[in-house]
């Protein structure tokens, strides 16, 4: 009888200590996932779940789908129209140093971000012969009224208003028919730690099917990616190739990550 009074006491102790661990891992990384919990604490997904809840009434965390982030830190995700003037001089830099690394014949995959869709800009002002695959409706825009020929790809699927591109199951699969050897892509943030993030959970689904069938990826990073983050992780800043920025971060290094500034 004592041992099932001590056992009432200790678990509600074992579970306190673990939700104070993961809030303080969220204050340091921002975002967590209920795989990342599950493994590093050894709790069943159903415990996970319930840890974020309790931490969401407490105002420390706000889930999302598959996990939790900071409510402080969550950026609301803009229209494609008001991205695309956000430090938009930094997005043509990091645009052109991306477009220095194609060559002729090559296959491009573009997402849905507006400094992607400066790189679309530079293709078809140029006319380069690449044959370029998007899920960006802006993208395919300005790659279809260039006065040269481009071979374009549409990645298509469920129409997204507010960003102008296709996402979801089927655009997942029309993303698994190909292998391209560049895959250029931008994020709404990356954490404190290194994950990258999106504010929708079909966008984060469909960059981490576009960089299972690249041969090379390159992350384009703006200073406003390093301000903030979005409430899906997509994965690790190191499953990147390269990462092109536009400044100095440590956090940008991390796990020998491959960086150049523009």
């Amino acid at each position: 009888m004592q041992s099932s009074k001590l056992d009432a006491t200790v678990q509600p102790l074992i579970a306190e200590a673990r939700r104070s661990q993961i809030a303080a891992i969220l204050m340091e990384a921002g975002a967590v996932t209920v795989g990342q919990l599950q493994t590093q604490f050894g709790i069943s997904p159903m415990t996970a779940r319930r840890d974020l809840v309790a931490l969401e009434a407490r105002g420390s965390a706000r889930r999302t789908h598959g996990g939790a982030v900071l409510p402080s830190i969550h950026v609301p995700e803009n229209s494609f129209a008001q991205r695309v003037e956000v430090a938009a001089e930094a997005k043509l830099k990091l645009a052109e140093n991306a477009f220095e690394l194609l060559r002729p014949g090559e296959t491009v995959l573009l997402d849905s971000s507006s400094t992607a869709y400066f790189l679309a800009r530079r293709i078809a002002e140029t006319g380069l012969s690449v044959r370029v695959l998007s899920n960006s409706g802006p993208v395919m825009q300005v790659l279809a009224g260039s006065e040269h020929e481009i071979e374009l790809y549409l990645l298509g699927g469920k129409h997204r208003r507010l960003t102008g591109s296709f996402v979801g199951p089927s655009t997942v699969r029309a993303i698994r028919e190909h292998f391209v050897d560049w895959f250029f892509f931008s994020v709404t943030g990356v954490t404190a730690r290194g994950m990258l993030t999106e504010n929708d959970d079909l966008e984060a689904a469909v960059k981490r099917a576009m960089l299972d069938q690249t041969n090379q990826s390159v992350l384009l990073v703006d200073e406003t990616k390093l301000t903030t983050h979005g409430r899906q992780a997509i994965v690790p800043l190191r499953d990147v190739s390269l990462v092109l920025a536009e400044s100095e971060d440590p956090r940008l290094r991390a796990d020998g990550v491959n960086v150049r500034l523009v």
